[in-house]
């Protein structure tokens, strides 16, 4: 049953407003239309053919980032319905916070970390910003989909304040900075890097949490990279597996796993709102500014269940990140993201037309050139990246 809405909620008619001027739907709440604007997008379709962990030939029924969005958008609303949040902000953050991500998973982002290492490296949620401000070209009025500032704070914020309230960095971006894309975007729609997003984007962070957690599980499963029994060796799951053939003794291997799945996704649902209720109890927020200033996070797992959930990441990262059918696959992707990015600079012309600068690529600079062609190959799917390698290059690896 859903919790009538919250005093400590985003409220869609007390939006900050767009940074550009839009007449109101008539029909739509502001975040109900940010959600269709983001589905609706270049950048989502994109989605279905990019990686999570396999590459998109290895299977039909592995997760890709489209379909892992659409799993952390389903357990965000789960949260929120049961806080009483606004569910439309809730599944638009859950749904674009990947947009950002380049072809081939984690493995094209470190390719083009490295690749920008002398020009600010990449982050993928710094890229996810330009995707929704500037990259889509969809509207006469203006580039980009201009969001509520809700949205664009909540997808810049999720993970926690950026910056002190002098605007220091934070300790996690004391060696490279906050992301300059970030900081030139705030300076002229101020995003207020230095508080707490509102509860909606919070939810949405966790629910990335636990579809990573459990899908990854059903995902490794599947692949034949561990058994469910090697669960065992994580307490929250073995308790899971216990309980699971204590009702179902007789259960085949493959129905144990989806069980598994589904139980792990439930118990942490329940978790999370457990703790989240308790910390609202204590601060009493009474609006969704008062969230923003707490100072803290508002929505976290209890300690036990934090420490469980650290427990399946290390799990996760021995067997399956770190497997050596996985591991051979990335090493190669990100030898072709960083070769396609390394031919784009050498050989500005190859890019394809509509990515060359009007003026054409000589009278470029050099850090024009280089923002043009990470925003061209970020948003790469993984076949296209392959198809581009095969045009440009004699030999491509296969990646199976």
């Amino acid at each position: 049953m859903a919790a009538p809405r919250a005093a400590f909620s985003c409220d869609p008619d007390r939006s900050r407003g767009r940074q550009f001027a839009e007449l109101p739907s008539s029909n739509r709440s502001a975040f109900r239309r940010d959600c269709d604007r983001v589905i609706h997008s270049t950048a989502f379709r994109r989605l279905k053919h990019k990686t999570q962990v396999f590459v998109f030939h290895e299977g039909d029924h592995y997760r890709t980032r489209l379909t892992h969005s659409l799993e952390v958008a389903q357990i965000a609303r789960a949260i929120a319905r049961q806080l009483g949040l606004d569910e439309d902000l809730t599944e638009t953050l859950a749904l674009a916070h990947d947009l950002g991500h380049p072809p081939f998973g984690h493995a094209g982002e470190r390719a083009l970390d490295a690749c920008l290492r002398q020009h600010g490296g990449f982050d993928h949620n710094a890229q996810t910003l330009r995707v929704l401000t500037a990259l889509e070209h969809r509207y006469p009025e203006f580039d980009g989909l201009n969001l509520t500032w809700e949205t664009l704070e909540g997808v810049v914020k999720h993970n926690g304040p950026l910056t002190d309230r002098a605007g220091r960095p934070l300790p996690r971006y004391a060696e490279h900075g906050v992301p300059i894309g970030i900081v030139e975007f705030s300076q002229r729609f101020d995003l207020e890097l230095w508080s707490f997003a509102s509860l909606e984007a919070q939810v949405a962070a966790i629910a990335d949490d636990i579809a990573y957690d459990a899908h990854d599980i059903d995902d490794g499963l599947r692949a034949g990279l561990f058994r469910v029994d090697d669960l065992r060796a994580v307490p929250l799951t073995s308790s899971i597996i216990d309980d699971i053939e204590r009702r179902y003794p007789t259960l085949a291997e493959s129905r144990r796993g989806a069980e598994l799945v589904r139980e792990l996704i439930s118990h942490l649902i329940g978790a999370v709102t457990a703790e989240t209720t308790r910390r609202l109890g204590e601060a009493m927020p009474r609006s969704a500014e008062d969230v923003r200033r707490a100072g803290t996070a508002m929505v976290a797992f209890p300690a036990v269940t934090a420490t469980a959930e650290a427990e399946i990441k290390a799990f996760l990262w021995t067997h399956m990140y770190r497997a050596d059918r996985v591991m051979a696959v990335m090493r190669d992707a990100e030898a072709i993201v960083a070769e396609l990015f390394q031919r784009y600079c050498d050989h500005p012309a190859d890019l394809p037309p509509d990515w060359l600068p009007a003026d054409g690529p000589v009278a470029e600079c050099e850090a024009d050139r280089f923002r043009r062609i990470r925003n061209f190959i970020a948003g790469m799917t993984d076949r296209y990246a392959l198809t581009e390698h095969q045009r440009l290059f004699d030999s491509t690896p296969d990646l199976r």
